[in-house]
């Protein structure tokens, strides 16, 4: 599984400017629901289920909240740069201001933790999130993500 196989057109967005973790989800949950028919708040309930489980803020400014979700067809993934870092309740206490969300559908299991698993290796690579911070565009954004090397361990 690599990046380019769920990132579609439009799953890059930069600019965003939350104040909240809250914020955040809405906004995010919101543009995912839109992009696949589904109903956002239906949507934003099961990405904070999830989030009550415990954050899914990974550390170095960066959170993959993830979630698996009745109606959707196949994998898919949106990321989201932050115009400011956010209190996300990471495991290092950082703000967050990359968020990668990932949906599967609610019958797909393995396949949500490969690409959960190369999501994890990309953003946890800090100069990778650094390019990511720096990166003029969302074009440029979507480039970095998905022509990092890919692993097959997952």
């Amino acid at each position: 599984m690599i990046l380019k196989d769920i990132l579609k057109d439009g799953a890059v967005v930069s600019g965003l400017r939350p104040t909240s973790k809250k914020q955040a989800l809405h906004l995010i949950s919101s543009r995912a629901a839109n992009k696949h028919g589904l109903s956002a708040p239906a949507l934003l309930d099961t990405i904070l289920e999830r989030e009550n489980l415990g954050s899914t803020g990974v550390g170095g400014g960066v959170a993959i909240p993830h979630a698996r979700c009745a109606g959707l067809k196949e994998i898919s993934g949106f990321f989201f740069r932050l115009d400011n870092g956010i209190a996300f309740e990471a495991i290092d206490d950082a703000p967050v201001d990359l968020i990668f969300l990932l949906l599967a559908p609610d019958t797909e299991g393995a396949g949500h933790l490969r690409a959960l698993a190369q999501v994890s290796r990309i953003l946890r690579r800090p100069e990778v999130c650094q390019k990511i911070r720096n990166a003029p565009n969302e074009a440029a954004i979507m480039a970095l993500l998905c022509d990092e090397p890919h692993s097959n361990a997952a």
